[in-house]
């Protein structure tokens, strides 16, 4: 099945031995608190905009509730501020008690380094009824997160600018990306927002390029082998390049946020001042934050897979993507590992799927995906016949940013297709 494609690539990589990154492997600052008063879990998300801030809140109320004498410390987060203060937390040893996990070479680094609990034996109900989606999430055969959401990235766009500017069909290749950006320029509409200013929005751009240009096989061995040789890398800074003079970038892109704010590339979409955006599977539920209403572009909220380019080697159905697990740090109180399967549990994971916050794990939620789009992405990644995890997950921090780094570059007009490559590979060797 496709989804045992998924995870099998995925798995492949966090068995990869990377770097420590520095990080301490001291307890978390974050101890039970043992007083009369009982235990207090510090719960780190990145869904600081309704409904998910809320929904959350209530989930976290409900499990105070079951479980007297535990109270649910929560720090909603936007999503760059998050990363950002783990990767801090992760140096000082001072971790959440409950986190985000994005697996592959990241969370091969936090095993090592001895910042994460296994959950293999206090969630192994959790684990049989996720199935093989928690393979991204194992090192040597253990279980050290709960993955929640798991997604592939795409196009989200405005279906009314797109009638506006007679586009009658969704782009389904790179030639027809471009002319699509063509005639929405025509009609006065800014074609694509992206939030380069966090880099990795950018980033996704030549992640698909290399996955359209590169066979399975190929980016199998650069994950296991981290061998960027073939010509297929260069390929793909080439027609990115090419995608980058044709201009379909919003205004100021290069200092645009993701996320943050009505100016952030989500936000532009969101308003109506760009007709598309390259994103996953968490684009509707961040724009219904960022939109008065709340409803983000509502019933003109359209979606497509990246398109095929010219000559590529890789299959053109293969998706872009990973998901996000919640795990416990490494001193956290053995209140953790019951708050974080309920959160896996069926009434969560609906109630997550009816509030369009992503794609869920758990079988019995699956069809509860209120969101039109939504349904149609879950679709596509189940069909896909691979599914690549993000290369800046998959390799690892320093890997993954020198490759960011040179994209950026690119996107700035100071870096070229060969520079992303060397870049890449020099990073490798330097492990």
């Amino acid at each position: 099945m496709a989804r045992n494609r998924l995870l099998s690539a995925v798995a492949m990589t966090a068995g990869v031995a990377l770097l420590a990154a520095g990080c301490s492997g001291g307890g978390s600052g974050n101890t039970p608190d043992d007083s009369a008063d009982g235990t207090t879990l510090t719960w780190w998300h990145n869904s600081n905009n309704e409904p998910g801030k809320g929904y959350y809140e209530k989930v976290a109320a409900d499990f105070e509730a079951a479980n007297p004498g535990v109270t649910v410390e929560i720090s909603a987060l936007a999503h760059e501020d998050m990363l950002t203060k783990l990767d801090a937390s992760f140096q000082t040893g001072d971790t959440p008690d409950v986190y985000m996990e994005r697996g592959g070479g990241e969370l091969a680094a936090h095993v090592e380094a001895g910042l994460v609990q296994d959950l293999s034996d206090g969630s192994s109900e959790a684990i049989e009824k996720i199935g093989g989606s928690v393979a991204g999430w194992q090192v040597d055969g253990k279980t050290y997160a709960l993955p929640f959401s798991l997604g592939v990235v795409g196009f989200w766009y405005n279906k009314a600018l797109f009638q506006q500017a007679g586009i009658t069909e969704p782009p389904a290749t790179m030639a027809d990306l471009i002319a699509a950006a063509d005639k929405l320029k025509a009609a006065g509409i800014e074609p694509i927002s992206v939030g380069a200013g966090d880099k990795w929005p950018a980033a996704h751009y030549w992640y698909y390029m290399a996955l359209r240009h590169c066979s399975e096989q190929v980016l199998t061995d650069a994950v296991t082998l981290k061998d960027f040789s073939d010509p297929c890398f260069v390929a793909a800074g080439e027609d990115l390049e090419k995608l980058i003079a044709a201009e379909p970038f919003n205004s100021g892109f290069l200092a645009t946020p993701a996320q943050t704010g009505p100016t952030s590339a989500s936000g532009l979409l969101a308003t109506r001042k760009v007709a598309m955006e390259l994103a996953g599977h968490w684009e509707p539920g961040v724009m219904q934050g960022l939109t008065e209403d709340k409803q983000g572009l509502g019933a003109d909220t359209g979606w497509f897979p990246f398109p095929s380019v010219e000559g590529g080697e890789g299959d053109p159905a293969a998706a872009l993507g990973g998901g996000d697990a919640w795990a416990c740090s490494a001193e956290a109180p053995p209140a953790c590992v019951d708050f974080v399967n309920y959160l896996l549990s069926d009434e969560v994971q609906t109630g997550f799927a009816e509030q369009s916050m992503g794609l869920p794990t758990n079988p019995a939620a699956t069809g509860s995906v209120a969101d039109p789009a939504l349904a149609e992405l879950l679709t596509f990644r189940d069909e896909a016949p691979f599914v690549q995890l993000y290369f800046d997950t998959a390799f690892g921090e320093n890997i993954g940013g020198a490759m960011n780094d040179e994209i950026a570059l690119l996107f700035a007009g100071q870096g070229t297709p060969q520079g992303i490559v060397d870049a890449t590979q020099a990073a490798a060797e330097s492990e």
